[in-house]
């Protein structure tokens, strides 16, 4: 390690609000996973992100598969577009998402913001141990309510008293 002088801290760093800057992509309308096509290898899709339920103000989104680089994209375009067509609270069941990266957890925050802007909230249900470890080092525990599944979601108990938002 060479020492220039500098002092190790950023002078860009930003601040401790959420922020993320969301990607100019959206999912295009009636699309709801990455087709083939659109992938190399051309194989099945990698994520896919369908409502399963609505109850008044409320969607339930089904996502399944991987979301990282390729896909965050996609899920953040999929609740975007509920939120502009005005679903306040989004539950968003990962019980069959199996990876999630720091790309997926941008278009999480970059969905919150948006959403919570108009006083709504997102909830997560159904997540992994792996992820739910994630969310807690990251401290996006404290931002969305966990659910042990979507009917809880919409009105059971939550499981927020394991991670305590504080």
């Amino acid at each position: 390690m060479i020492d220039d002088g500098r002092t190790g801290r950023r002078h860009d760093r930003r601040g401790p609000a959420l922020r993320c800057r969301a990607a100019h992509g959206r999912a295009r309308p009636g699309r709801d996973h990455i087709p083939a096509a659109d992938r190399p290898g051309g194989a099945g899709p990698l994520l896919t992100a369908e409502v399963v339920e609505t109850r008044g103000r409320t969607a339930t989104v089904a996502v399944a598969g991987e979301i990282d680089l390729q896909t965050a994209d996609l899920l953040r375009g999929r609740l975007l577009d509920l939120a502009d067509a005005g679903y306040r609270t989004l539950v968003v069941d990962f019980g069959a998402v199996v990876f999630c990266d720091a790309a997926g957890l941008g278009a999480l925050v970059a969905a919150h913001n948006r959403v919570a802007s108009a006083g709504g909230e997102i909830r997560l249900a159904a997540v992994r141990p792996a992820q739910r470890k994630l969310l807690r080092v990251t401290g996006l525990h404290r931002v969305f309510p966990l659910d042990d599944g979507p009917g809880a979601a919409l009105g059971g108990p939550s499981v927020q008293a394991a991670f305590p938002r504080g």
